[in-house]
């Protein structure tokens, strides 16, 4: 029996996260849930980059149980992550005939994965879907939890539902194949997840670095455990994000306004640990945390190759941007702070100039290159 981990919601059963270390047996998999898999068509929903990788051996493993495999691809980036996507998406599964008894299958990472759960939310009013994540940050973050979206106009996740998937079938091989700047990247969700909820695990971390930098196995499969874990137990109490749910976006208010000022050319995942830095920060000003703990918080990142500064911004415009994501609303803007190391809170009165500081905190100028 594959290791597992249950999800459910409304205390019932809802799916599972398996962990494997190659795509044999997910068509198992598929034959223990409760559709008859022989009576499906597939479409698989990739990038071009995942596509050179596993979309041929996937496609030739599902082929022997199903009516039919078939494959959409999209040019790989956050760029994609757009209606005229979807739409793409639409066209394609009416073209081969879809209905709602078949099946979408997400191979790739974030932004495949919240595309494809999109499209699966949407055609049709809702057909089934799975996600197999093929990075760090879709393991440990986005592959589970149901949400789904896209960007709309260069804002970040602003349309979107709650879908859940059918399954989580995560490979944990395909870390071998991850760029070093792509898998650290995925290295901010671990950590985030740490510092809002379980100090142990961030002092874990933190004893474990060199292991995690080299990949070693036994030390993926414990951290990528025990970051779904949290996620696990903070979805099934919150579903829809009207409470603790929000704690998961420690770190993104001012990521996402990062990631969109800097025309998302910076990942996802560095975006987010620029933004816990600036949330640490004023975590720190508030005295919620010490200064110790604050600067520990920023340096560590460091060992995972993540940034801790940034050039060629404008702070104010930042801050305006915070005031158009999706975590704002009547009342101010949800940010979320730490009580302390491994405890995050829901604040709703973070002012624009507790940001302008952070920023000032994180940004780095001409004069800091002279000094």
């Amino acid at each position: 029996m594959s290791k597992r981990l249950p999800v459910n919601k409304d205390n019932k059963f809802c799916y599972d996260i398996v962990y494997e270390h190659d795509f044999s047996h997910l068509t198992e998999e598929l034959n223990q849930l409760d559709f008859n898999l022989q009576d499906k068509k597939i479409c698989i929903i990739t990038d071009s980059n995942v596509e050179k990788l596993y979309l041929n051996e996937l496609s030739n493993l599902l082929a022997k149980s199903c009516i039919s495999v078939s494959s959409f691809t999209f040019e790989a980036g956050e760029e994609s992550k757009n209606l005229t996507t979807v739409q793409n998406v639409y066209e394609f599964l009416i073209r081969n005939k879809f209905n709602r008894k078949d099946l979408l299958i997400a191979l790739g990472g974030g932004v495949v994965g919240d595309l494809t759960g999109f499209c699966a939310a949407t055609y049709l009013r809702g057909i089934d879907f799975i996600q197999i994540p093929t990075t760090l940050l879709a393991l440990v973050d986005s592959s589970i939890g149901g949400k789904t979206g896209v960007d709309f106009s260069q804002y970040k996740n602003m349309v979107g539902a709650f879908h859940m998937p059918r399954l989580v079938y995560m490979n944990l091989s395909v870390l071998n194949d991850l760029p070093g700047r792509q898998y650290f990247a995925g290295m901010a969700e671990v950590l985030k997840s740490a510092l809002i909820k379980d100090g142990k695990f961030y002092e874990w971390l933190i004893n474990s670095f060199y292991e995690i930098c080299q990949r070693e196995p036994e030390y993926m499969e414990e951290m990528i455990y025990k970051t779904n874990q949290i996620k696990k137990e903070i979805v099934e109490k919150d579903p829809f994000e009207k409470g603790d749910r929000a704690l998961l976006n420690f770190g993104h208010t001012l990521g996402h306004a990062i990631e969109k000022y800097k025309n998302f050319k910076l990942l996802h995942g560095e975006c987010v640990a620029l933004g816990c830095i600036c949330a640490a920060f004023i975590s720190w000003k508030r005295d919620l945390i010490s200064s110790d703990d604050y600067y520990e918080i920023r340096d560590m990142f460091v060992p995972f190759c993540l940034p801790i500064t940034i050039e060629d911004i404008d702070p104010e415009e930042i801050v305006a941007l915070t005031h158009s994501d999706k975590k704002a609303d009547n009342h101010g803007i949800r940010f979320i702070l730490l009580k302390k190391v491994g405890k995050g809170i829901v604040d709703m009165t973070v002012t624009d100039e507790e940001m302008l500081a952070a920023l000032k905190e994180i940004h780095f100028t001409e004069e800091d290159m002279k000094a």
